[in-house]
């Protein structure tokens, strides 16, 4: 270790410590003298050395005692022993009490010099690889719950790039986290403190997206009745997320490259230039190269925005982080819902364990729900876990036979492997007579959403908990087919 060095001497020979001062001073080091064990502790504690020069007969108690007392104080500091006796037995027995080398009393100022050096280096040593270890090994990072290899990697990118302006393009599965992963860029970046707006392209209609982007001014179009500031301005300082990108029709998208390029936008039905400064971080759960081939997404704004990729990794390809995540999932409900689990049984965790999750961490989430709104108990047994979950992944023949034939088809936005089969018995009968014939995809949908809202009594979050599917989305289609005159309102 090179620089200035804090020691704290400790000796009760007057004539030793004068000489222990002048030796480290000329070292160019700063020091500090105790007499005694008592004042060697309290400036310990106090002065915070980055070593400590410690002989072992002091008048009130030893040096080996004194070590003691400091490691169960918390002070962690290399501690080099000085004594008169050049015994091997009180050099191992220094040691063994903690010190990380010895020297031998009359010492040369090089002799002192390299010992204290080589104490200093081994514990900045210990301490970077402390901190190295630390970051391989998180169970969490900004909202991520998740050990495994592939996920320590995204938190090291994600660190990485959080510093800089690079637009971050994130990839992934539906439900592997792309909006967490995009807050963690924003929040541990230093733009941490402006806004964070997030934008989902595709779920906004194609003639409200380019006010949504840029905002509108007063009579723009037909209902702008005032002012509005779109995402680019709000984002302004900040972080722009543009969630499912690929949905982006391709005259908007000529918009935003000149956005990106420029800093530059247009507020609909303005004509002034409004210049602002934004981080974009997009994502998508298509692979966006295939999109420019297919002809479906700008090549110049492809590049424009692929700058740094972070690849979110599937839930099945994350080993014991399954477990790590249901149990935050299962804490966190079981309090929401004053319910007393407080864990999963053996069984139950193997279930989980084995399952492919093919809708991620979200049908995760949604199946934890699922338990605790229906069941209490200490623990999550087997039975408790929807039968889907708790078949082989490979058992293709029961998973068909369990399923009612009306509820075969799947419902838009849930995951293909999170069918109709897989909801609660009650739920697919309350809604069969309703099903019986074949109708649409989207009437199939809605009769299936309503059919389990009749059934929880107009429980939302418990509609989505057997649905397994997200309670916003439930919110989100009742409001279209009430604005649609679907659906009656109020």
């Amino acid at each position: 270790m090179s620089g200035v060095a804090r020691v704290l001497v400790v000796e009760d020979t007057p004539t030793q410590a004068q000489l222990a001062r002048a030796l480290l001073v000329g070292l160019g080091h700063e020091v500090e003298v105790a007499e005694t064990a008592g004042a060697a502790l309290v400036a310990a504690r106090d002065w915070r050395p980055d070593a400590i020069l410690l002989d072992i007969e002091l008048p009130d108690f030893n040096g080996m005692e004194l070590m003691q007392r400091l490691r169960a104080e918390g002070v962690d500091v290399p501690v080099v022993v000085v004594t008169a006796n050049a015994s091997i037995n009180a050099a191992v027995e220094a040691m063994r009490a903690g010190a990380v080398d010895f020297i031998v009393k009359p010492y040369a100022k090089a002799r002192l010099a390299v010992t204290l050096g080589n104490a200093l280096e081994k514990q900045a040593l210990a301490a970077q690889l402390a901190s190295v270890k630390a970051r391989l090994d998180r169970g969490q990072f900004f909202g991520f719950i998740g050990a495994c290899a592939p996920m320590q990697a995204v938190y090291r990118t994600i660190e990485s790039v959080a510093a800089s302006k690079a637009s971050v393009f994130i990839t992934g599965e539906s439900g592997t986290g792309k909006e967490l992963a995009a807050e963690a860029v924003h929040r541990a970046s230093p733009r941490a403190g402006r806004n964070f707006v997030a934008l989902n392209c595709g779920a906004i209609p194609r003639d409200l997206l380019e006010s949504e982007v840029f905002g509108h001014v007063r009579g723009a179009f037909t209902g702008a009745s005032a002012d509005r500031e779109g995402a680019a301005k709000l984002a302004d300082g900040g972080t722009l997320f543009l969630d499912e990108i690929g949905e982006m029709p391709l005259d908007m998208q000529v918009k935003l490259l000149r956005f990106v390029q420029t800093g530059t936008f247009s507020p609909v039905g303005s004509s002034r230039l409004e210049r602002v400064d934004v981080r974009f971080v997009c994502a998508t759960n298509r692979d966006p190269m295939l999109e420019v081939q297919a002809g479906r997404f700008r090549e110049d704004l492809y590049y424009r925005l692929y700058v740094v990729p972070v690849e979110l990794p599937p839930l099945r390809g994350r080993g014991e982080d399954v477990l790590l995540i249901a149990r935050h999932f299962l804490a966190q409900f079981a309090r929401e819902e004053g319910r007393g689990f407080h864990g999963f049984s053996p069984p139950a965790e193997q279930a989980l364990g084995q399952y492919g999750w093919p809708g991620n961490v979200r049908q995760l989430q949604n199946v934890v729900r699922n338990i605790v709104v229906l069941h209490d108990g200490d623990r999550v047994e087997l039975d408790m876990i929807p039968r889907a979950v708790r078949r082989p992944d490979g058992a293709e023949g029961d998973r068909a036979e369990a399923a009612p034939p009306a509820a075969a088809v799947p419902a838009p936005g849930v995951a293909p492997a999170v069918a109709a089969a897989r909801v609660v018995r009650p739920v697919a009968e309350a809604a069969e007579e309703e099903m019986a014939e074949i109708v649409p995809l989207a009437l199939m949908e809605r009769r299936l959403i309503l059919a389990a809202l009749r059934h929880t009594g107009q429980d939302v979050p418990r509609a989505a908990a057997l649905l397994e599917i997200n309670p916003s989305t439930i919110y989100r289609k009742l409001q279209s087919w009430r604005a649609e005159g679907l659906l009656p309102t109020g």
